[in-house]
């Protein structure tokens, strides 16, 4: 790498929290120049934090902005060259500080649209490649998308510019198999620009996305030279040295217990609550939540109806013991039974619709799901709890889940990990330490809203399933092209039909933490009135 000791600060900033984020940035640089930095880098976007979304389009939120950039003037170190990702009038953009002042500013070129990004709607792209002089070293800017075509407008028009050194600030979120594709991604990068690269990203929760670091430098020749590790704020120096990648699986449970743990203190709650039920997704919720916040931070209820097991229940109290948390039972057969008396009155004469004699047909299942809904979000209210809804994705996917009822919650801790994963971080999680119950995984699962029932009355079994999920929702293949690749013909056209219906369920449920390359909600956006069926 070249001669100058660089920094890059992996920071973790918190969405509009402009003044607090300055601050933390300050301390950052003073500690970095303290130990010999002469640049300092800090992610995109870190006054402000990223996604911003529509924030950019408010004027007086980019005044604050520029008052901050002022400060930043007057207090970052003044003997070292920083650079600081923040909005400028309706750029996305870098600022270059030095000795009490800025002295330039690069205004990223590409605005990606696409996934999760949403950046052609808020800011303006720039149009001119960006270098400074830093103690003799000609220090070119990209900002994320920027160098993620190595033959691209904006690596062909900065490499023109000959830069000693490529910094480039990012702001790029996690998805399974992410920082493999990053990794091909600056090494192209750095030999199609001829010049070492400094990847600088941001880490931590957003929403429903998840930053998870991994800062790297790259020699000229594309060569890896320096990690910094995933899902930790800190600096990386050109003498840090590579960090070992996490196992896969223990990869996906830190990204969900990152997103988890600054989605509650970012929002400001003290604590949480989970309804267990005995079942494998409850159980999993737990044990994240209680790796992420604490045990003390974390209450569990069970709401037990005339179909729970007594294997479930004991499960249910198992975990919570295992994990030392808080916990409560409230039965909801007394409650489902006042329910029911009330409501048959009104089911008489329903056109054979509803039998009122029968209390296992569908309005008997989602009630039980609403009780316990509503019994959880009482609890939140009462107690300032941020209720945990413990759906995953094969079941948001299908439909397989009760609007207002077990989708009811603040955040879908699971929400994009589908069901066969979720088995897979149980095993992982149990292998650390045993507190799941060995028969919560064993278990076929089953909503237990009626008698006997199990998830394969309803659904495929979810190893045939959650590929068909996979290619139709995150590859975005096709009835025909899925018939072709060799999936079964009857569970592709009922997974198909079962997630096209279920799109204004999903609509309404709450946020979730994004794992794979396309989660429900910012990633895949579809019309609710839909019959296209291909």
């Amino acid at each position: 790498m070249h001669a100058l000791q660089t920094a890059l600060i992996q920071f973790n900033p918190t969405v509009g929290a402009l003044e607090q984020n300055a601050d933390r940035m300050i301390d950052y640089a003073k500690s970095a120049a303290a130990d010999g930095a002469q640049l300092i880098v800090f992610p995109e976007l870190s006054l402000c934090g990223y996604p911003p979304e529509d924030l950019i389009l408010r004027p007086h939120f980019i005044k604050d902005c520029a008052k901050q950039l002022d400060r930043l003037a007057n207090e970052l170190p003044a003997d070292a060259f920083c650079i600081v990702g923040a909005p400028v009038d309706r750029f996305n953009a870098a600022a270059v500080f030095h000795g009490g002042k800025i002295i330039g500013i690069y205004r990223k070129m590409l605005l990606p649209n696409y996934g999760v990004f949403d950046e052609k709607r808020v800011f303006d792209a720039g149009n001119e490649p960006f270098t400074f002089d830093a103690f003799g070293t000609k220090v070119g800017i990209h900002i994320c998308e920027d160098s993620w075509l190595a033959d691209g407008e904006a690596c062909k028009a900065l490499a023109a510019k000959q830069p000693d050194l490529v910094v480039n600030l990012s702001a790029s979120p996690y998805h399974r198999g992410k920082r493999l594709e990053r990794e091909a991604v600056f090494s192209a990068a750095a030999r199609a620009m001829s010049a070492p690269l400094l990847f600088c990203n941001q880490v931590g929760g957003q929403d429903e996305l998840v930053f998870d670091g991994g800062s790297a430098a790259f020699e000229v020749d594309g060569t890896l030279a320096a990690c910094a590790p995933l899902f930790q704020e800190g600096t990386l120096t050109a003498g840090t040295g590579i960090f070992q990648a996490l196992e896969p699986l223990e990869e996906v449970y830190e990204a969900l217990k990152t997103g988890l743990r600054d989605y509650v203190d970012k929002n400001g709650f003290k604590k949480t609550v989970v309804a267990v039920s005995g079942g494998i997704d409850s159980a999993l919720v737990l044990a994240i939540a209680v790796d992420a916040l604490g045990a003390d931070r974390v209450a569990a209820v069970t709401m037990p109806s005339q179909y729970s097991s007594d294997e479930t229940l004991s499960d249910a109290e198992e975990i919570a013991a295992n994990l030392g948390v808080e916990f409560h039972t409230i039965p909801i057969f007394p409650i489902f039974g006042k329910f029911t008396d009330e409501l048959s009155r009104l089911c008489q004469g329903c056109g054979g619709q509803a039998n009122p004699n029968d209390q296992t047909g569908l309005m008997e299942e989602n009630l039980q799901a609403r009780i316990r809904g509503t019994l959880i979000m009482a609890l939140s209210n009462k107690n300032g709890w941020l209720v945990l809804s413990t759906g995953n994705k094969s079941e948001y996917a299908t439909g397989y889940c009760t609007l207002y009822g077990d989708m009811a919650g603040g955040l879908a801790v699971i929400k994009d990990v589908p069901k066969t994963l979720v088995f897979d971080l149980c095993r992982w999680r149990n292998e650390q330490s045993v507190v799941i119950p060995p028969s919560t995984i064993e278990r076929p699962p089953s909503a237990e809203l009626r008698p006997n029932q199990q998830d394969t009355d309803s659904l495929p079994p979810y190893e045939v399933l959650d590929p068909i999920l996979e290619a139709y929702v995150e590859k975005d293949m096709g009835i025909d092209a899925m018939l072709a690749a060799g999936f079964d013909e009857a569970a592709v056209h009922q997974a198909v039909r079962l997630v096209d219906l279920s799109e204004y369920k999903r609509r309404q449920g709450p946020p979730g933490i994004k794992i794979t390359p396309k989660s429900f909600g910012r990633d895949r956006r579809m019309p609710i009135t839909n019959r296209y069926r291909g």
